[in-house]
Protein backbone atom coordinates (compact mmCIF):
# COMPACT_ATOMS: atom_id res chain seq x y z
CA UNK A 1 0.00 0.00 0.00
CA UNK A 2 1.86 3.09 -1.26
CA UNK A 3 -1.08 5.39 -2.02
CA UNK A 4 -2.00 8.09 0.49
CA UNK A 5 -5.19 6.85 2.14
CA UNK A 6 -6.26 10.13 3.75
CA UNK A 7 -5.09 12.99 1.47
CA UNK A 8 -5.44 16.45 2.98
CA UNK A 9 -7.45 17.73 0.02
CA UNK A 10 -10.24 15.24 0.78
CA UNK A 11 -9.93 14.93 4.54
CA UNK A 12 -9.17 18.51 5.53
CA UNK A 13 -12.26 18.38 7.74
CA UNK A 14 -10.66 15.55 9.74
CA UNK A 15 -7.53 17.64 10.34
CA UNK A 16 -9.71 20.62 11.30
CA UNK A 17 -11.87 18.56 13.67
CA UNK A 18 -8.81 17.00 15.31
CA UNK A 19 -7.17 20.42 15.75
CA UNK A 20 -10.39 21.80 17.28
CA UNK A 21 -10.53 18.83 19.68
CA UNK A 22 -6.92 19.43 20.74
CA UNK A 23 -7.61 23.12 21.37
CA UNK A 24 -10.63 22.20 23.51
CA UNK A 25 -8.57 19.69 25.53
CA UNK A 26 -5.70 22.08 26.26
CA UNK A 27 -8.17 24.88 27.06
CA UNK A 28 -9.84 22.63 29.64
CA UNK A 29 -6.39 21.66 30.93
CA UNK A 30 -5.31 25.26 31.59
CA UNK A 31 -8.67 26.94 32.19
CA UNK A 32 -10.15 24.33 34.54
CA UNK A 33 -7.55 22.02 36.06
CA UNK A 34 -4.59 24.44 36.14
CA UNK A 35 -6.29 27.82 36.38
CA UNK A 36 -4.41 28.60 39.56
CA UNK A 37 -0.63 28.28 39.70
CA UNK A 38 0.42 25.31 41.85
CA UNK A 39 3.13 22.70 42.08
CA UNK A 40 2.30 19.63 40.03
CA UNK A 41 2.77 16.55 42.18
CA UNK A 42 4.07 13.19 40.97
CA UNK A 43 0.62 11.68 41.48
CA UNK A 44 -1.12 14.39 39.44
CA UNK A 45 1.50 14.16 36.68
CA UNK A 46 1.17 10.36 36.55
CA UNK A 47 -2.61 10.65 36.27
CA UNK A 48 -2.35 13.13 33.38
CA UNK A 49 0.27 10.95 31.67
CA UNK A 50 -2.13 8.01 31.84
CA UNK A 51 -4.95 10.19 30.46
CA UNK A 52 -2.91 11.42 27.46
CA UNK A 53 -1.67 7.90 26.66
CA UNK A 54 -5.21 6.54 26.95
CA UNK A 55 -6.50 9.25 24.60
CA UNK A 56 -3.75 8.40 22.08
CA UNK A 57 -4.64 4.69 22.21
CA UNK A 58 -8.35 5.48 21.94
CA UNK A 59 -7.64 7.62 18.88
CA UNK A 60 -5.56 4.78 17.44
CA UNK A 61 -8.53 2.42 17.78
CA UNK A 62 -10.80 5.01 16.14
CA UNK A 63 -8.27 5.41 13.33
CA UNK A 64 -8.29 1.65 12.78
CA UNK A 65 -12.09 1.57 12.53
CA UNK A 66 -12.13 4.61 10.25
CA UNK A 67 -9.45 3.10 7.97
CA UNK A 68 -11.32 -0.22 7.92
CA UNK A 69 -14.46 1.58 6.74
CA UNK A 70 -12.42 3.48 4.12
CA UNK A 71 -10.83 0.35 2.67
CA UNK A 72 -14.11 -1.57 2.71
CA UNK A 73 -16.32 1.11 1.14
CA UNK A 74 -14.06 2.88 -1.38
CA UNK A 75 -13.92 1.20 -4.84
CA UNK A 76 -10.39 2.58 -5.28
CA UNK A 77 -9.18 -0.02 -2.74
CA UNK A 78 -11.16 -2.94 -4.14
CA UNK A 79 -9.21 -6.17 -3.97
CA UNK A 80 -7.15 -5.13 -0.95
CA UNK A 81 -7.39 -6.85 2.42
CA UNK A 82 -9.25 -4.14 4.35
CA UNK A 83 -8.45 -5.57 7.80
CA UNK A 84 -4.72 -6.01 7.10
CA UNK A 85 -4.33 -2.53 5.64
CA UNK A 86 -6.29 -0.89 8.47
CA UNK A 87 -4.11 -2.74 10.97
CA UNK A 88 -1.03 -1.52 9.09
CA UNK A 89 -2.11 2.13 9.51
CA UNK A 90 -2.90 1.60 13.20
CA UNK A 91 0.56 0.09 13.78
CA UNK A 92 2.17 2.97 11.91
CA UNK A 93 0.44 5.41 14.26
CA UNK A 94 1.53 3.42 17.31
CA UNK A 95 5.13 3.20 16.07
CA UNK A 96 5.23 6.89 15.16
CA UNK A 97 3.79 7.82 18.55
CA UNK A 98 6.45 5.74 20.31
CA UNK A 99 9.23 7.32 18.24
CA UNK A 100 8.02 10.87 18.90
CA UNK A 101 7.49 10.18 22.60
CA UNK A 102 11.00 8.72 22.85
CA UNK A 103 12.67 11.62 21.06
CA UNK A 104 10.75 14.15 23.17
CA UNK A 105 12.62 12.89 26.25
CA UNK A 106 15.50 15.12 25.15
CA UNK A 107 13.18 18.10 25.60
CA UNK A 108 12.75 17.16 29.26
CA UNK A 109 16.48 17.60 29.88
CA UNK A 110 16.22 21.08 28.33
CA UNK A 111 13.19 21.92 30.48
CA UNK A 112 15.11 20.99 33.64
CA UNK A 113 18.17 23.07 32.73
CA UNK A 114 16.15 26.13 31.63
CA UNK A 115 13.97 26.14 34.74
CA UNK A 116 17.05 25.84 36.95
CA UNK A 117 18.91 28.52 34.99
CA UNK A 118 16.11 31.10 35.27
CA UNK A 119 15.09 29.89 38.75
CA UNK A 120 11.47 29.31 37.75
CA UNK A 121 9.50 27.99 40.76
CA UNK A 122 7.63 24.73 40.27
CA UNK A 123 4.24 26.42 40.68
CA UNK A 124 4.85 28.48 37.50
CA UNK A 125 6.49 25.76 35.40
CA UNK A 126 3.21 24.32 34.13
CA UNK A 127 2.19 27.71 32.71
CA UNK A 128 5.48 28.06 30.82
CA UNK A 129 5.21 24.52 29.48
CA UNK A 130 1.59 25.04 28.46
CA UNK A 131 2.35 28.00 26.20
CA UNK A 132 5.62 26.39 25.09
CA UNK A 133 3.81 23.29 23.88
CA UNK A 134 1.05 25.40 22.32
CA UNK A 135 3.75 27.08 20.22
CA UNK A 136 5.33 23.70 19.49
CA UNK A 137 2.02 22.46 18.05
CA UNK A 138 1.99 25.36 15.59
CA UNK A 139 5.60 24.89 14.48
CA UNK A 140 5.22 21.11 14.17
CA UNK A 141 2.15 21.57 11.95
CA UNK A 142 4.17 23.88 9.68
CA UNK A 143 7.14 21.47 9.52
CA UNK A 144 4.88 18.49 8.82
CA UNK A 145 3.09 20.35 6.01
CA UNK A 146 6.45 21.25 4.45
CA UNK A 147 7.75 17.71 4.95
CA UNK A 148 4.70 16.18 3.24
CA UNK A 149 5.45 18.28 0.15
CA UNK A 150 9.22 17.73 0.17
CA UNK A 151 8.99 13.96 0.74
CA UNK A 152 7.60 13.59 -2.80
CA UNK A 153 11.17 14.09 -4.04
CA UNK A 154 13.49 11.12 -3.59
CA UNK A 155 16.57 13.27 -2.97
CA UNK A 156 14.84 14.85 0.05
CA UNK A 157 14.09 11.35 1.32
CA UNK A 158 17.81 10.56 1.14
CA UNK A 159 18.82 13.88 2.78
CA UNK A 160 16.42 13.36 5.70
CA UNK A 161 17.65 9.81 6.21
CA UNK A 162 21.29 10.91 6.20
CA UNK A 163 20.46 13.72 8.64
CA UNK A 164 18.89 11.24 11.06
CA UNK A 165 21.90 8.91 10.88
CA UNK A 166 24.36 11.75 11.47
CA UNK A 167 22.28 13.09 14.35
CA UNK A 168 22.14 9.63 15.93
CA UNK A 169 25.92 9.21 15.67
CA UNK A 170 26.48 12.71 17.06
CA UNK A 171 24.16 11.98 19.99
CA UNK A 172 26.10 8.78 20.71
CA UNK A 173 29.42 10.56 21.16
CA UNK A 174 28.26 13.91 22.56
CA UNK A 175 28.17 14.64 26.25
CA UNK A 176 25.26 16.45 27.87
CA UNK A 177 26.73 19.70 29.12
CA UNK A 178 25.53 23.02 30.39
CA UNK A 179 23.53 25.25 28.08
CA UNK A 180 23.79 29.02 28.28
CA UNK A 181 20.58 30.79 27.19
CA UNK A 182 22.22 34.19 27.58
CA UNK A 183 24.46 33.42 24.58
CA UNK A 184 21.48 32.67 22.33
CA UNK A 185 21.27 35.39 19.61
CA UNK A 186 17.47 35.62 19.83
CA UNK A 187 17.60 36.14 23.59
CA UNK A 188 20.36 38.74 23.14
CA UNK A 189 18.29 40.65 20.60
CA UNK A 190 15.22 40.52 22.81
CA UNK A 191 17.12 41.99 25.76
CA UNK A 192 18.35 44.86 23.57
CA UNK A 193 14.85 46.04 22.73
CA UNK A 194 13.02 45.24 25.96
CA UNK A 195 14.11 45.63 29.58
CA UNK A 196 14.00 42.43 31.59
CA UNK A 197 13.02 42.34 35.24
CA UNK A 198 15.54 40.49 37.42
CA UNK A 199 12.73 38.89 39.43
CA UNK A 200 9.44 37.17 38.66
CA UNK A 201 6.10 38.95 38.92
CA UNK A 202 3.78 36.08 39.66
CA UNK A 203 2.87 34.18 36.50
CA UNK A 204 3.02 37.26 34.26
CA UNK A 205 5.10 37.14 31.08
CA UNK A 206 5.05 40.90 30.50
CA UNK A 207 4.17 44.00 32.52
CA UNK A 208 4.38 47.77 32.32
CA UNK A 209 6.84 49.68 34.47
CA UNK A 210 6.87 53.49 34.21
CA UNK A 211 4.82 53.24 31.03
CA UNK A 212 7.32 50.94 29.31
CA UNK A 213 6.74 47.32 28.32
CA UNK A 214 8.95 45.02 30.40
CA UNK A 215 9.41 41.27 30.09
CA UNK A 216 9.98 38.81 32.91
CA UNK A 217 12.32 35.80 33.14
CA UNK A 218 9.21 33.67 32.61
CA UNK A 219 8.92 34.92 29.01
CA UNK A 220 12.67 34.48 28.39
CA UNK A 221 12.41 30.86 29.51
CA UNK A 222 9.37 30.34 27.25
CA UNK A 223 11.11 31.81 24.18
CA UNK A 224 14.23 29.70 24.75
CA UNK A 225 12.09 26.55 24.97
CA UNK A 226 10.37 27.43 21.69
CA UNK A 227 13.75 27.88 20.00
CA UNK A 228 15.05 24.52 21.24
CA UNK A 229 11.84 22.78 20.16
CA UNK A 230 12.30 24.09 16.62
CA UNK A 231 15.79 22.54 16.65
CA UNK A 232 14.43 19.21 17.92
CA UNK A 233 11.68 19.26 15.27
CA UNK A 234 14.39 19.07 12.58
CA UNK A 235 15.06 15.52 13.81
CA UNK A 236 11.66 14.32 14.99
CA UNK A 237 9.64 15.29 11.90
CA UNK A 238 11.91 13.38 9.43
CA UNK A 239 11.90 10.46 11.89
CA UNK A 240 8.12 10.09 11.74
CA UNK A 241 8.16 10.35 7.94
CA UNK A 242 10.50 7.34 7.98
CA UNK A 243 7.71 5.36 9.65
CA UNK A 244 4.75 6.49 7.54
CA UNK A 245 3.97 8.80 4.63
CA UNK A 246 0.38 9.41 5.76
CA UNK A 247 0.17 13.13 6.68
CA UNK A 248 -2.76 12.41 9.00
CA UNK A 249 -0.78 9.84 10.99
CA UNK A 250 2.34 12.04 11.04
CA UNK A 251 0.33 14.99 12.36
CA UNK A 252 -1.79 13.19 14.96
CA UNK A 253 1.00 11.01 16.42
CA UNK A 254 3.25 14.08 16.72
CA UNK A 255 0.53 16.10 18.45
CA UNK A 256 -0.33 13.35 20.94
CA UNK A 257 3.35 12.96 21.85
CA UNK A 258 3.68 16.72 22.47
CA UNK A 259 0.44 16.90 24.49
CA UNK A 260 1.75 14.36 27.00
CA UNK A 261 5.16 15.99 27.29
CA UNK A 262 4.30 18.34 30.18
CA UNK A 263 2.95 15.54 32.37
CA UNK A 264 5.91 13.35 31.45
CA UNK A 265 8.26 16.14 32.55
CA UNK A 266 6.66 16.53 35.98
CA UNK A 267 6.56 12.76 36.44
CA UNK A 268 10.19 12.09 35.45
CA UNK A 269 11.83 15.36 36.51
CA UNK A 270 13.43 13.92 39.63
CA UNK A 271 14.49 10.68 37.97
CA UNK A 272 15.89 11.94 34.65
CA UNK A 273 19.47 11.92 35.87
CA UNK A 274 19.17 8.18 36.50
CA UNK A 275 18.51 7.48 32.81
CA UNK A 276 22.13 8.12 31.81
CA UNK A 277 22.06 5.44 29.08
CA UNK A 278 18.94 6.80 27.41
CA UNK A 279 20.93 8.71 24.80
CA UNK A 280 22.34 5.41 23.50
CA UNK A 281 18.82 4.12 22.90
CA UNK A 282 17.71 7.36 21.24
CA UNK A 283 20.86 7.32 19.11
CA UNK A 284 20.11 3.77 17.94
CA UNK A 285 16.51 4.72 17.13
CA UNK A 286 17.60 7.69 15.00
CA UNK A 287 20.18 5.60 13.13
CA UNK A 288 17.61 2.86 12.53
CA UNK A 289 14.90 5.16 11.14
CA UNK A 290 17.54 6.88 9.00
CA UNK A 291 18.64 3.54 7.55
CA UNK A 292 14.99 2.60 7.09
CA UNK A 293 14.42 5.75 5.06
CA UNK A 294 17.55 5.40 2.90
CA UNK A 295 17.97 1.67 2.43
CA UNK A 296 15.73 -0.74 4.38
CA UNK A 297 12.41 0.26 2.78
CA UNK A 298 13.77 -0.30 -0.73
CA UNK A 299 15.51 -3.52 0.31
CA UNK A 300 12.19 -4.91 1.59
CA UNK A 301 10.24 -4.08 -1.55
CA UNK A 302 9.22 -0.54 -0.67
CA UNK A 303 8.20 -0.93 2.98
CA UNK A 304 10.13 -2.32 5.93
CA UNK A 305 7.73 -4.47 8.03
CA UNK A 306 6.02 -2.20 10.57
CA UNK A 307 5.96 -5.00 13.18
CA UNK A 308 9.76 -5.19 13.04
CA UNK A 309 10.05 -1.41 13.26
CA UNK A 310 7.88 -1.31 16.38
CA UNK A 311 9.84 -4.16 17.97
CA UNK A 312 13.26 -2.61 17.19
CA UNK A 313 12.30 0.86 18.44
CA UNK A 314 10.63 -0.48 21.57
CA UNK A 315 13.60 -2.78 22.20
CA UNK A 316 16.15 0.05 21.89
CA UNK A 317 14.18 2.22 24.29
CA UNK A 318 13.62 -0.58 26.82
CA UNK A 319 17.27 -1.68 26.68
CA UNK A 320 18.52 1.86 27.38
CA UNK A 321 16.14 2.29 30.34
CA UNK A 322 17.04 -1.10 31.83
CA UNK A 323 20.74 -0.42 31.22
CA UNK A 324 20.44 2.89 33.06
CA UNK A 325 18.94 1.13 36.07
CA UNK A 326 21.41 -1.77 36.16
CA UNK A 327 24.66 -0.03 35.24
CA UNK A 328 26.04 2.79 37.37
CA UNK A 329 26.71 6.05 35.49
CA UNK A 330 30.36 6.96 34.86
CA UNK A 331 31.85 9.31 37.44
CA UNK A 332 32.38 12.86 36.27
CA UNK A 333 35.75 14.46 36.67
CA UNK A 334 35.77 17.47 38.95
Amino acid sequence: MHEIVFPFSEYWWFFAAFTALVLVLISIDLGVFHRRAHEVSFREASLWCAIWVALALLFNFGLYEFALWRFSSDPAFAGLDATANARQLALEFLTGYLVEQSLSVDNIFIFIVVFEYFRIPRRYQHRVLFFGILGALIFRAIFIALGAVLMKFYIVNFIFGALLILTGIKMLYSQQGQIEPEKNPVIKMLRRFFPVTPELHGQSFVLRENGRLTITPLLIALIFMEITDIVFALDSVPAIFAITREPLIVFTSNIFAILGLRSLYFMLEGAMQKFHALRYGLSAILVFVGLKMIWLDEHFGGKFPIHWSLAIIGGCLAASVVGSLLIAPPKRRS
